[in-house]
């Protein structure tokens, strides 16, 4: 006689990621709507600058179009970075309560070193450049966090890819974000060689030194 043993299928629950897509999507296509000109503009930021001299008041770091597509952004890195974790083996890619944790950390550290940055360039008199230094940065990341949402919907629910493809999204990422600053330091030059000092002690106190130790956190905490 044979003996049937019957063992629980285990399934992973993926809807929750399913409704976050859906929603960022739904923000997008909203965004599109409202803003048709200005989102054929930001859609083209790749291969012209025209989105970054039309929009470079101030004022629009905090319109409802970069607010919007901040959310989308925020939801796209904190996809990429638990499907990044989870190719190298250190969390699972469904697991809805990391991926709170990865996005309020996100949000957190972001919101967090905005107020500092505010701080210190009131404390150096330097708010006008810093608040276009910081929409220039947001809109690049935002155009980063655009780009890889749909790859990281085919990361997510496919399991097939080789761990190389997170390698070389990071990469790039780097790249862009390297020649963000390089565009920042061309079109702001005058007033940045005028203040050196402020922007050297900036770049490494706000901008070296989190991502530096975030790398070190998550290479510690996963070895």
């Amino acid at each position: 006689m044979i003996e049937n043993i019957l063992l629980p299928r285990i399934t992973e629950n993926k809807d929750w990621a399913t409704v976050l897509f859906v929603l960022s999507f739904a923000i997008i296509a909203i965004t599109k709507s409202v803003f048709e000109n200005r989102f054929s503009d930001f859609a083209n930021l790749i291969f012209s600058n025209k989105y970054t001299k039309v929009y470079k008041d101030s004022a629009h770091l905090k319109s409802s179009f970069t607010l919007g597509l901040f959310f989308v952004q925020i939801i796209s890195l904190a996809f990429f970075i638990q499907i990044s974790l989870s190719y190298f083996g250190h969390a699972s890619k469904t697991d809805w309560i990391l991926y709170i944790q990865i996005f309020t950390f996100l949000v957190f550290f972001i919101l967090s070193k905005y107020l500092i940055e505010k701080i210190i360039a009131t404390s150096f008199n330097i708010e006008e450049f810093m608040e276009q230094f910081n929409l220039q940065k947001v809109t690049y990341r935002t155009y980063i966090g655009l780009f890889i949402l749909p790859l990281n919907i085919i990361l997510f629910y496919y399991d097939s890819f080789s761990r190389n493809i997170p390698i070389v999204i990071i990469a790039i990422i780097i790249l862009i974000n390297a020649l963000t600053y390089l565009i920042s330091i061309k079109n702001y030059q005058n007033l940045i060689f005028g203040k050196l000092f402020y922007f050297i002690l900036y770049l490494c106190a706000l901008e070296i030194a989190p991502y530096y130790f975030m790398y070190y956190w998550f290479t510690k905490g996963s070895a």
